[in-house]
């Protein structure tokens, strides 16, 4: 194999940066520029590269995390952002990022873990990494249509003050679930508001909340709720469900009674655990917002 050179660390190089950000437009049709020109790509985000001369041929990265689970608090790893340029897959470079971020980062934290698509589910069990069945969590929606006359402001990430106010409740906010949740994952969040969900944010004016949901086909999907305060779930979903919304979709664990599971068939976003610890439930669900 020629001898590419392995960078890192490099979120302050605005070489290696854009070549990093072409990389990921090439393979995932992502574009992170406006996440970090506004200043969310912190310490937690560390990316691993390789490069052939100037340009990032492969990079695998790592978030830094805090899960959660009952109380319980975990140092954990996760691996994301694992990609390499069409013009120099084969050559082994998934492989050596993967063995270099186990050895550096294995003594460190309780667990590393990651999410894979369909066509790599054989790759990672080859590292030690255990596949965990996820579950997905669902509500009727009946009883909870637009019993509150809450103001709900939608949030804009072009206004500096609404920008202001996401970059505040993304450091501040706590775990809004109490089964499985993350924390210290401002970065990552500042990610889901700007590039993933930017025209979903809401602010519950009277109670300080951001909402991140969707309505689609008499569905509302609930993807996150920040605050700076415990939350009380159901008063949010009084506050959002409206009157053609048939069931809730969570993309959480929420706290909430009469919450219905189903197991998640799909195997495009599947999780690996390295070693495997214990989540504090028999259906595991990572926040959508947590995933790297």
């Amino acid at each position: 194999m020629t001898n590419y050179q392995l960078i890192y660390d490099y979120k302050d190089d605005r070489k290696y940066r854009e070549s990093f950000n072409e990389l990921a437009k090439l393979v995932f049709g992502l574009d992170f520029s406006q996440w970090y020109e506004k200043g969310c790509w912190n310490d937690q985000y560390i990316c691993y590269s390789y490069i052939d001369g100037e340009k990032v041929i492969a990079n695998a990265s790592i978030s830094k995390m805090t899960v959660v689970t009952n109380g319980k608090e975990f140092k954990g790893i996760q691996v994301g952002t694992v990609m390499t340029h069409p013009d120099y897959r084969h050559k082994g470079l998934g492989r050596k990022l993967m063995d270099y971020i186990i050895e550096t980062y294995e003594e460190q934290c309780e667990f590393i873990y990651l999410f894979a698509n369909d066509s790599v589910l054989d790759f990672y069990p080859k590292f030690g990494f255990e596949r965990v069945q996820e579950s997905g969590y669902f509500l009727n929606a009946d009883e909870y249509k637009k019993k509150s006359n809450k103001t709900i402001r939608k949030l804009d990430t072009g206004n500096i003050k609404d920008l202001s106010l996401m970059k505040l409740y993304a450091k501040e906010r706590i775990p809004v679930s109490s089964v499985l949740d993350v924390k210290d994952n401002e970065s990552l969040l500042m990610f889901y508001f700007l590039i993933a969900f930017p025209n979903s944010i809401y602010f519950i004016e009277e109670e300080d909340i951001i909402v991140l949901f969707e309505e689609e086909d008499g569905e509302l999907h609930l993807y996150d709720v920040i605050s700076r305060r415990k939350v009380d779930l159901e008063m949010v979903l009084s506050s959002i469900v409206s009157l053609d919304i048939k069931r809730i979709i969570f993309h959480f664990i929420p706290d909430c009674k009469n919450v219905e599971s189903e197991k998640i068939e799909a195997e495009d976003d599947v999780l690996f655990v390295r070693p495997m610890i214990e989540f504090g439930s028999e259906r595991p669900l990572f926040p959508i917002t947590s995933h790297s």
